[in-house]
C-alpha cells in the first residue's frame, strides 16, 4: 500500500460526512484526470479502467443521497450525478477529450462548493441528516449542464 492510500484511509476514518463527500469527489476527479492522460496516449485499457472507477465513485455519491429528507438538494445532486454519468459514457464512446474535460470541470465546480461547505461548517455541530442537508446549492435539473459553469 502506498503512502497516499494510507493517508486517505486515515483521513476517512475520522472524517465528517461532508469530508467523506469531498474525498469521493477528489477520487473521481483524479480518476478522470488519469483517464484524460490515457486518452491522449491512446491507452484504451487505462482510460476505460479510470472512467469505470470514476463511475463507481459517482455511484457511491449517488448512493449516499437522502432522497426521503434531502429535498431539492438531493434531487439536484441526483440529476447532476446522472448527467455526469451520461457525459462519462459519451466521452468513453466518442473517445472525446473535450467531453471528458467538461465532466472534470463540472465535478471540480461542485467539489469546490463542497470545500466551502466544509469550511463554513467546521466547528459547527454535526447534522444528523448527513451530507445532503449541508450540500452546496446547485442549479435546477432543468439547467443544461453546459450552463452550470456560466
Amino acid at each position: 500500500m502506498d503512502a497516499r492510500t494510507l493517508y486517505r484511509e486515515a483521513m476517512v476514518r475520522g472524517a465528517s460526512p461532508v469530508r467523506l463527500v469531498i474525498c469521493l469527489y477528489e477520487q473521481a476527479i483524479e480518476d478522470l484526470r488519469r483517464a484524460l492522460v490515457a486518452l491522449e496516449k491512446n491507452d484504451i485499457e487505462t482510460r476505460t479502467r479510470e472512467i469505470n472507477h470514476a463511475l463507481t465513485v459517482i455511484g457511491q455519491l449517488q448512493g449516499t443521497l437522502d432522497r426521503e429528507h434531502g429535498g431539492e438538494v438531493a434531487r439536484n445532486l441526483e440529476a447532476f450525478y446522472n448527467l455526469i454519468r451520461a457525459g462519462l459514457m459519451e466521452a468513453q464512446i466518442k473517445q472525446s477529450p473535450k467531453i471528458l474535460q467538461q465532466q472534470i470541470s463540472q465535478l471540480t465546480m461542485v467539489y469546490e462548493a463542497w470545500l466551502e461547505v466544509d469550511r463554513i461548517t467546521q466547528g459547527a455541530p454535526t447534522q444528523a441528516s448527513g451530507p445532503a442537508s449541508a450540500a452546496p446549492l446547485l442549479p435546477s435539473p432543468e439547467t443544461p449542464l453546459a450552463d452550470w459553469n456560466a
